[in-house]
């Protein structure tokens, strides 16, 4: 830290000069996250910049437009709800949180039950497949719960049900899939998974439920695949976390968790203060943090409507086509990812014997373009893959201009 003060401008120009050697975050393929917003929102936000959420008492308002978002949020996924009743679910910082809470969630209920039925209690384990981010790493480590992955093969970059249901025992607290895997954007099939586990559940007695990880499908499923079962339509499905600042369309910082229902929530977990004003119920795993997404995910909400996030998915998935296409055309690469899912394009080289896919994505460094070269994980392990994630600002120009500069660094 400096002995001395220095002038506003000076220190302005130190960090205003260090930041441009940053990345561009609108070449940035490798993130879901958002990083364009309208102006309009971006006043709301900083307008807000200064507001700590917490303080509910102080800003009943922010408070109110919290619980819209859920409502919104949870109708969006078919939570059986009546005329009246208000959603159960909470805004976070992001889905990292929110899967720390809806695990929390889990294990509490799991532990309750078998301390109810005088049984152990002291080894619970969450089933997942190999492909799931790192925060149900962290869950699983952080929070004492094994985590049991069923292993990805080669062509098939997903979890299997079947295998998923197999290693379920008495102690799993829930089986979670991912709608929209972060390797290849694959939706896993969720409906086949809530039959062979309800079958499971009738032949042994137990009750294992399921978690949606929709970080980056549950704003996308909704509006361009509105037939396809992976929400609350499903019975076993007792809570679903969306990021909102991926294809929610909100600058980083902005999460979701919704439960099915009061009962999916043990009342246990809730903590109610009264030192910031009145009685206030909080189920958070951080205290302070800032409005503005909370503002901005419900100026999007309202602003877009469904019709406009479903014009934007469209958009973003046939932005991701025209890549595609284009990357079939140059005869070089194997495409990993699915026609459904997330809009992302994941791909292989078909020979590596001129170069790999690591020096691909360091090439197209050279140009201004971020993106990923990563290998599978167990056991795929020796497959490699690069990624283009296709958000709302990334557009059919950018897309040609991808595949045009890949051309000229290779050639």
């Amino acid at each position: 830290m400096p002995e001395n003060s220095i002038p506003k401008e000076a220190a302005y120009q130190i960090i205003n000069d260090e930041l441009m050697l940053d990345g561009n975050p609108r070449l940035n393929l490798a993130s879901f996250v958002t990083t364009w917003m309208e102006p309009e929102c971006d006043k709301l936000m900083m307008a807000a910049i200064n507001k700590n959420y917490v303080d509910m008492d102080e800003y009943p308002v922010t408070t109110e437009l919290q619980n819209r978002c859920v409502n919104m949020i949870a109708h969006l996924f078919h939570a059986p709800l009546g005329e009246s009743e208000t959603a159960i679910g909470v805004g976070t910082v992001g889905s990292s949180e929110a899967i720390m809470l809806a695990g929390l969630a889990f294990k509490r209920k799991w532990q309750n039950k078998r301390k109810a039925e005088g049984k152990p209690y002291d080894k619970p384990n969450i089933v997942t497949g190999a492909n799931v981010q790192v925060c149900w790493e962290k869950f699983a480590r952080y929070f004492e719960v094994e985590l049991k992955e069923v292993k990805l093969r080669e062509g098939y970059y997903v979890m299997d049900p079947v295998k998923a249901v197999e290693m379920v025992d008495e102690n799993t607290i829930c089986v979670a899939a991912i709608l929209g895997s972060t390797l290849n954007g694959e939706f896993e099939d969720v409906k086949l998974l809530n039959d062979l586990l309800l079958e499971k559940n009738k032949q042994t007695g137990w009750d294992t439920s399921i978690h949606v990880d929709a970080a980056s499908g549950g704003f996308i499923a909704p509006f361009i695949y509105p037939e396809l079962e992976w929400d609350f339509r499903l019975p076993l499905v007792k809570s679903i976390n969306v990021s909102g600042h991926k294809y929610g369309l909100v600058y980083a910082g902005i999460g979701w968790v919704i439960w099915r229902s009061k009962e999916d929530l043990p009342e246990e977990l809730i903590f109610h203060i009264n030192y910031l004003g009145t009685d206030q119920p909080t189920f958070t795993l951080n205290f302070s943090k800032g409005a503005s997404q909370i503002i901005a995910q419900y100026y999007q909400l309202i602003r877009l409507g469904y019709e406009g996030y479903q014009n934007i998915m469209e958009n973003c998935r046939d932005n991701a086509m025209v890549l595609k296409e284009g990357l079939e055309k140059t005869g070089r690469f194997n495409i990993v990812s699915k026609d459904i899912g997330v809009p992302l394009v994941a791909f292989s080289l078909k020979d590596n014997s001129r170069h790999d896919e690591f020096e691909v994505s360091a090439m197209l460094r050279r140009f201004g373009w971020i993106v990923p070269a990563y290998t599978m994980p167990p056991d795929a392990q020796h497959v490699t893959v690069l990624r283009v994630v296709i958000r709302e600002d990334f557009s059919c120009t950018l897309a040609e201009r991808l595949v045009i500069d890949y051309h000229k660094g290779t050639s």
